[in-house]
């Protein structure tokens, strides 16, 4: 059972703010609009203090840092503004690995980081940024093959998302390499009041249609007025994720991820705790 623990990493990255990666993850939401920023992050050096800088020259990326920046929650410090951004990570980490890159997803609100990320962040913007955190899947090559239930509600997908691409990064490099962790099954659970409010959707229903024998979902709207469109229906349930649907996926080689408000994750974690899954195997994260 894990919840967000302090932050241990800082660093100064500046901001890639391209249309492209904004095209590409807006959705839209009641009141707003949720936003991908692009994070840059040339090169980190980890210091003997246990904390990730940015040097001048000379850069370059230790496996331990990079586990840490791309499986965990960032916190933003903004120049001028008083207030500590928290946001999620909703990228894999052969993005940062690859193009040296994370993504954000942040919801347009009057919370003062989000409305400088969304009113005032240009490209080259710099922040500090502290990372931290215990919700994320790590597994080594020499790890038991796990399947992984993910159970979101609402924004509470974003992290989820983070695992979810990390999952088919897994089952790709075992394909392409012959080697690699063996990665099982993967189910997302995905709850929201209506289809419109499911974000991301194409990246998961592209995930699934790619690795249909290894990843799976269940979308679930509570409050659906319109029809739902002949793409998604097959994917679709009308009402909140049951117990029953949670207690099948029950074994011993399965680890649990929830995220949502905070009901949703108490009635879950407890149900799962009362089916007598081991704790160890339960993870949520709570943010609201």
């Amino acid at each position: 059972m894990s919840v967000s623990q302090p932050a241990t990493y800082l660093m100064t990255p500046k901001i890639s703010w391209t249309s492209k990666s904004i095209s590409k993850f807006t959705a839209k939401l009641r009141g707003g609009t949720m936003v991908c920023a692009a994070v840059a992050v040339p090169g980190l050096l980890r210091s003997s203090a246990g904390t990730v800088r940015t040097p001048a020259a000379s850069l370059r990326l230790t496996a331990s840092a990079l586990r840490h920046l791309t499986l965990a929650r960032i916190d933003f410090f903004i120049p001028g503004v008083s207030v500590v951004g928290g946001f999620s990570i909703c990228s894999s980490p052969r993005l940062l690995e690859q193009e040296r890159m994370i993504e954000l997803a942040v919801k347009y609100a009057n919370h003062p980081p989000a409305l400088w990320i969304h009113n005032q962040c240009t490209l080259d913007s710099e922040v500090a940024v502290r990372v931290g955190g215990e919700f994320f899947f790590d597994p080594q090559p020499a790890d038991a093959s796990r399947n992984l239930v993910l159970i979101a509600g609402g924004v509470g997908i974003n992290p989820l998302l983070s695992i979810l691409r990390h999952t088919a990064d897994l089952h790709r490099e075992r394909a392409h390499r012959g080697s690699g962790y063996e990665m099982g099954t993967t189910k997302l659970f995905y709850s929201a009041q209506n289809t419109s409010e499911l974000l991301f959707k194409k990246n998961i229903l592209d995930l699934v249609n790619e690795f249909p024998e290894k990843i799976a979902c269940s979308l679930h709207v509570t409050k659906q007025t319109a029809q739902i469109s002949a793409e998604l229906k097959p994917y679709v349930t009308e009402g909140r994720i049951t117990e029953k649907e949670i207690r099948d996926h029950i074994s011993q080689e399965t680890l649990f991820y929830i995220c949502g408000p905070p009901p949703m994750t108490d009635f879950f974690s407890k149900q799962l705790e009362n089916s007598h899954v081991p704790k160890e195997h339960i993870c949520f994260e709570k943010w609201w």
